[in-house]
């Protein structure tokens, strides 16, 4: 049984997308790994690099091709100044120069070393191919961009064939809804405290709260980013920041110079419906407004809908519960991975395999269900708002204008953001014995709507919105 930890669910990296910017960016990485491992790093004298399927149709609106350049330069997305991208950036375009893993220097042009091939492989739809030339001869190594950041080789596709077996090392391995209720009942735990015991069989319990302190950390900077910056968005379509005017409406006259004392003054500002419905709203557009700009986000389980599990928690946060902890945050950062890897197991997180509903569908499921441990629900419940939210995000394609991770998915963010609040307290007050649709069975129909969608709404801007507005619409 794979396993997946909260950790690669909710990782912390660049935008504007976890499949097109963060797994190729993670690709080139481990290429060079590769190329050291087998002492054929230091002997490269060309490269080039193939990318393939969505990956090359969508990639320049999705920045691959800069994220497989930072990669190349061993820049790490979780720690990079953002504000730096740019100038690297520009000094390999005009200079030529790639300086390999900031060890030598390499001859690199972009315009004709990276190349954009229309077709696609047969084991993902996000695939590319790392080329070294060494005394004449090509060295290639094709990686997949799964989805969330995650990135494989195409031997696993051979792996049950190869009878390659791996073998699970939790102490309660957890691959669908029914079997993580039977480890609640077996313990006696909330779905959160399950999580954090198979968690803890991987880390320490004080890196564990680090990193979710990390996380929670990144993603209320990236909400007040958001809020504190006006203008329009990098890539053509000159789309203008709404967060920004959204929050100076809503914000009040309380001054604040830090996230944390930003997030206390939110408490104390007028919670009529509207307002709550904006607040949410303003947080969501603000993520994704700031993965547009290549600012530094949490994927959730994606990049482009990394601006659901944010608002829904600062909503809890700022709304719900003022007396609200790290231990509140705790519980929710560890249930919406829980939720996220059941779907990664079950069906995909990639839009590129199955449209949007598996970044904003999964990403509305994720955060409901944890929402709804805070507000009290059972397990039972959890799963429930979980699936409620996924319910009615099926079928969700993948349509972005011009490659761009901006319209329609911003938007998007606020209204995943929406229905998860709502299905948690639809799920709070419903029965679980009254239950029609367990988890498991939207989790499969999800999949089984990913295969029957054609290919043209699974994020390849050749279906949908994309091609019926045009960029000189915008």
């Amino acid at each position: 049984m794979e396993i997946i930890s909260v950790f690669d669910m909710l990782k912390i990296g660049v935008g504007p997308s976890s499949s097109h910017t963060l797994g190729p960016w993670r690709a080139a990485e481990r290429w060079i790994l590769e190329l050291k491992t087998s002492n054929k790093f230091q002997k490269v004298e060309k490269i080039t690099i193939d990318l393939y399927g969505s990956l090359s149709l969508t990639g320049k609106g999705h920045a691959t091709d800069l994220a497989i350049m930072l990669g190349l330069t061993g820049a790490d997305p979780e720690y990079i100044p953002t504000d730096s991208i740019d100038s690297i950036i520009s000094a390999i375009k005009s200079n030529h120069i790639l300086p390999f893993n900031n060890e030598r220097e390499i001859t690199f042009n972009p315009e004709k070393d990276i190349i954009f091939n229309k077709k696609f492989l047969p084991f993902h739809s996000n695939a590319l191919s790392f080329s070294a030339t060494i005394n004449g001869r090509k060295y290639k190594s094709t990686f997949y961009s799964i989805g969330g950041g995650f990135v494989v080789k195409e031997e696993r596709k051979n792996a049950k064939a190869n009878k390659i077996i791996f073998y699970c090392t939790l102490p309660y391995p957890i691959d669908n809804g029914v079997k993580l209720l039977d480890v609640c009942n077996q313990l006696q735990l909330p779905i959160s405290g399950v999580v954090l015991e198979n968690e803890k069989s991987l880390r320490e319990p004080d890196i564990i709260d680090s990193e979710l302190k990390r996380i929670w950390n990144t993603m209320l900077e990236c909400m007040y980013t958001g809020c504190h910056t006006e203008g329009n968005l990098p890539g053509g379509l000159n789309v203008r920041r709404r967060a920004f005017d959204m929050h100076q409406k809503l914000k009040g006259d309380l001054p604040y110079t830090t996230p944390q004392e930003w997030l206390e003054t939110i408490r104390s500002t007028e919670v009529k419906f509207r307002q709550i419905l904006k607040w949410v709203s303003c947080f969501a557009l603000a993520v994704n407004e700031v993965n547009a700009a290549l600012g530094r986000v949490v994927t959730a389980p994606t990049n482009g809908s990394a601006g659901v599990i944010p608002s829904v928690l600062m909503y809890y946060l700022v709304i719900e519960n003022h007396d609200a902890d790290f231990k509140h945050i705790k519980k929710f950062l560890l249930v919406a991975g829980e939720i996220g890897s059941l779907f990664k197991k079950g069906a995909t997180i990639s839009a590129a395999m199955g449209g949007c509903q598996a970044e904003i569908g999964v990403s509305s499921a994720m955060a409901a269900g944890a929402l709804t441990e805070l507000l009290g629900g059972t397990p039972e419940q959890v799963l429930m708002a979980a699936e409620i939210a996924m319910e009615h995000h099926l079928g969700l394609t993948c349509d972005p204008i011009g490659g761009l991770v901006q319209i329609p998915c911003i938007e998007r963010n606020s209204m995943g953001a929406i229905k998860a609040i709502n299905a948690a307290e639809l799920a709070l007050e419903t029965d679980p014995n009254n239950v029609k649709v367990p988890l498991d069975k939207v989790i499969s129909t999800m999949w089984e709507t990913a295969k029957d969608m054609n290919s043209k709404y699974k994020e390849t801007s050749k279906g949908g919105l994309a091609i019926g507005v045009n960029l000189s619409d915008c």
